[in-house]
């Protein structure tokens, strides 16, 4: 349920110009940026959209171990210079389509930043009506911050009573600095059997 209510925020945040391309990075490791953006994926492909899941992440990659499956992928279309619904692969989920990383290449950030990598971007869209990226975190390395340039809006995903405040402003900085579009923050992991989501808190 809380997945289809960040679902339906980010389809009529912007009705005129849906958001079609969506990254989803965090200010630092662990905090399930992955996840959140899985669950992105997954929500808008049941409302029957053509949605496609990129792993971006080529130094930690995740979606391959979620949906099983890496023999080809990002680093191998790049290679090739094949559009994205060459590489792409069906899942049990019907609409949902993912790109895992692929091989690990040793230079990732100059890959994003390859004319090459903006055109399979662009056969994305051109072939499915969502695409979803999940990026290594923000503050980390540039990865993210480089692709944010090339999308419509940019999913941060922060951990309650994990991520420290300085650092998200530090990852939202990292974003806007560049020309990148903070859309919305997901706290995730939140606990409301701890004492500050009481309903009595309130009346304190």
């Amino acid at each position: 349920e809380c997945t289809r209510a960040v679902r339906t925020n980010l389809l009529f945040m912007s009705p005129d110009k849906p958001y079609q391309t969506l990254l989803v990075t965090s200010p630092a490791p662990s905090e399930g940026k992955t996840t959140v953006a899985a669950s992105i994926a997954i929500a808008m492909a049941q409302t029957g959209q053509r949605v496609l899941l990129i792993d971006c992440d080529l130094r930690r990659p995740r979606i391959h171990r979620v949906f099983q499956r890496n023999d080809v992928g990002v680093t191998s279309a790049l290679i090739d210079g094949s559009p994205a619904s060459a590489v792409a692969t069906e899942t049990q989920i019907p609409n949902l389509s993912i790109i895992p990383s692929g091989p690990i290449p040793p230079n990732p950030a100059e890959l994003f930043h390859s004319e090459r990598f903006k055109r399979f971007l662009e056969t994305a869209t051109h072939a499915y009506d969502r695409v979803v990226i999940d990026t290594p975190p923000v503050v980390t390395v540039t990865d993210a911050a480089v692709i944010s340039t090339l999308v419509d809006g940019v999913v941060l995903v922060v951990r309650a009573f994990s991520t420290r405040k300085d650092l998200t402003r530090h990852a939202i900085r990292a974003v806007s600095d560049v020309g990148g579009h903070v859309i919305g923050i997901v706290l995730n992991a939140v606990n409301f059997d701890r004492h500050e989501y009481k309903y009595h808190y309130y009346y304190y």
